[in-house]
């Protein structure tokens, strides 16, 4: 790859400062191209502190830039990455890609219209760690399996923002174990939820290969939760993948892979529209905890 991809970062809060800014000026393939966020000062701190420059209207760092990060709250994300796409800028996208399924379905159609890459932040898929447990897993002729994260987020701390506070671990941690046991046993075809998404839920997700899972989320939990993990149930044996075993790789890796899609216009499978197939299934388990409560 010659020259590095310009990229322009919108959000500068605590996500954009420890994982976007330094993954998109720590490698060879990538450069910071500027910073626009909502609060100008935060902007031209983060670009400050990263050899950038910050940018008072979206529309200038559009002009500076072939591609477009975003670390911003999905509601934002959904609005802010539709003007992106039809600027012809390739995208890559935070998880959940919208706070509705709406808003996720209109941003796929504008990164469809528009033809440009998109890729998700799926965080562990990028992890040497995660692509060798899929591995593992594709041998042993997998059935069933399980995945759980918990976090504390709903007691306080940066991520504690508005949306995760309302909409809860569903939207939050969802995406990360649901994506994980589509990934090991097949596309996610129906799901059943039940709980509380601001105390536990539980999902019993159907495969399309036949096999079984069952994804259990909660942000209520206290001090420091145990590892997320995964495990997947073979003819052939058993296989497990837990987080405290992941290494500091994936987000190198994935801003390579995103600059080479960029470069060469090859489709990442972890793009815009697999990030909405997630969102559905999320979207079907809301609705039904929803139903659940009166």
């Amino acid at each position: 790859m010659s020259e590095p991809v310009s990229i322009g970062l919108v959000g500068a809060g605590p996500w954009a400062g420890q994982v976007h800014a330094p993954a998109i000026t720590g490698g060879p393939h990538t450069r910071l191209a500027g910073v626009w966020a909502r609060r100008p000062e935060a902007a031209a701190d983060l670009a400050a502190a990263h050899g950038s420059v910050p940018y008072e209207r979206l529309e200038d760092l559009f002009d500076h830039c072939e591609a477009v990060a975003f670390a911003v709250p999905p509601d934002v994300q959904a609005m802010l990455a539709v003007q992106a796409a039809k600027a012809g800028k390739a995208l890559l996208l935070e998880k959940p890609l919208a706070m509705d399924l709406d808003g996720a379905r209109d941003l796929v159609e504008a990164v469809g219209e528009a033809g440009v890459v998109s890729q998700m932040v799926f965080t562990l898929r990028y992890s040497a760690a995660a692509r060798d447990f899929l591995t593992r897993v594709s041998a042993i002729e997998p059935f069933g399996g399980y995945g759980q994260f918990v976090s504390s987020v709903l007691s306080g701390g940066p991520f504690a923002t508005p949306w995760r506070l309302e909409r809860g671990a569903i939207l939050d941690l969802g995406p990360h174990i649901v994506d994980l046991l589509d990934a090991s046993l097949g596309r996610v075809v129906s799901v059943r939820a039940h709980g509380d998404p601001l105390r536990w839920v539980g999902m019993l997700l159907e495969h399309e290969t036949g096999a079984v899972s069952e994804a259990s989320v909660s942000m209520a939990g206290h001090g420091t939760p145990p590892p997320a993990r995964v495990e997947v149930f073979g003819r052939g044996g058993t296989e497990t993948l837990d987080w405290s075993l992941l290494g500091d790789d994936a987000f190198d890796r994935m801003i390579a892979e995103f600059a080479h899609a960029v470069r060469t216009g090859t489709p990442h499978p972890l793009d815009a529209a697999h990030g909405l197939h997630i969102q559905r299934l999320l979207a079907q388990a809301e609705s039904q905890l929803t139903e659940a409560g009166g």
